[in-house]
Formats: structure tokens, C-alpha cells, sequence
């Protein structure tokens, strides 16, 4: 794994949405490993270098918003000399139960307009994923207003971020076959 890209939306309007669970997530690994966000102007994005498990990994966080986040990705790659099956995207999913995570190595944008961008921009589906579940929207509630809304208090976003870490650990430790069996399907 040599970059983890956290997809999300730009600014302090978003920041507490569900939609930016992504931006979260390379948050929460930057402040563990007291690494500093710089922006990248060439690569459309906020960077910081880490150690994870032993590994220099880079985290990223596209400023193009999530529906152009592909263009920022396609970025990263050129300019660090990276394999797409290198990186790993780390994205929202309202039709993951609210606390699951779900790992795999290729497939479908599955409906996600941000992974939909980055598969695209790249021209292959074998991009590695993690998508976090911020569970479904209520019957009334419009899917766009969800995700863009802020999580209820009841969630426990910590343990879904921690939850997320540790299958990344998992990941550049012990491959993703052993992440994807310990982490995927747990609530």
C-alpha cells in the first residue's frame, strides 16, 4: 500500500458529514502518527507521509470534490509513480449497516459517484477499497440529504473509524486476504 486516499468534499460545510467519512479516516491516521497536511497543488490534494506498519504510505485527501475525485487520484498516481492496485480508497456507503466495513481489491463503483470518478479517471476496477457504512437513510429521507447530513448522536463514529484503522493495519501487514477476513462483515 503506498497511498490511502480518503475521498470526501472540501471545506468546514462538509467536514462533519457522513459523505466525509473518507477525509476522516486519513484524518484519524495523521493525527496517530502526528503527521502534517501540506497541499499538493500538482496533485489536487492534501498530503501527509506516514509510517504505517513499518511502511511509508502516503495519505491523501482530494480538493476537487467527490464527484471529480478521480482527477486528484489520477494525480497522485502520475506524480508518485503509483500503481492504481497500489492504492486504497476509503469512501462512505449508506447501503453498509451503520459501524461495517467492507474491504476488496477490484469491482464495480457500486453506485459511488466518487469511486465511479476515480475508476474512470484510472480506466481499470482494479483499484483496492475500503468502504465504511454510515447505514441507510430513513424511509422519508432523501439519500443526498443523508449522506450530506451530520451523523446522529447515537452513532459511534470513533469505533467506525477505529474499525477502519485497524483493517488498514491489517492490510499493510498481512495482505488483504487476512484483512478481508477479519474485518468484512463486522458490525
Amino acid at each position: 500500500m503506498e497511498i490511502v486516499v480518503g475521498l470526501g468534499n472540501p471545506g468546514s460545510r462538509y467536514q462533519p458529514t457522513r459523505h466525509n467519512i473518507g477525509f476522516a479516516l486519513v484524518d484519524r491516521l495523521a493525527k496517530q502518527f502526528c503527521a502534517d497536511w501540506s497541499f499538493s497543488d500538482q496533485e489536487h490534494s492534501f498530503v501527509a507521509d506516514v509510517v504505517l506498519m513499518g511502511q511509508n504510505c502516503l495519505l491523501a485527501k482530494p480538493q476537487t470534490y467527490m464527484n471529480d475525485s478521480g482527477r486528484a487520484v489520477k494525480k497522485l498516481c502520475e506524480y508518485r509513480n503509483c500503481d492504481p492496485s497500489a492504492l486504497l480508497i476509503v469512501y462512505d456507503d449508506f447501503l453498509l449497516d451503520f459501524g461495517r466495513v467492507r474491504l476488496r481489491p477490484k469491482g464495480s463503483d457500486g453506485g459511488h459517484n466518487g469511486l465511479a470518478s476515480v475508476l474512470e479517471n484510472l480506466s481499470t476496477n482494479k483499484v483496492p477499497r475500503l468502504r465504511l457504512g454510515i447505514g441507510s437513510p430513513e424511509n422519508d429521507v432523501d439519500v443526498i440529504e443523508y449522506v450530506l447530513g451530520h451523523f446522529d448522536k447515537e452513532d459511534q463514529v470513533s469505533e467506525l473509524l477505529s474499525r477502519g484503522i485497524d483493517t488498514i493495519e491489517t492490510l499493510v501487514g498481512d495482505g488483504i486476504e487476512e484483512a478481508m477476513c477479519r474485518f468484512n462483515g463486522l458490525s
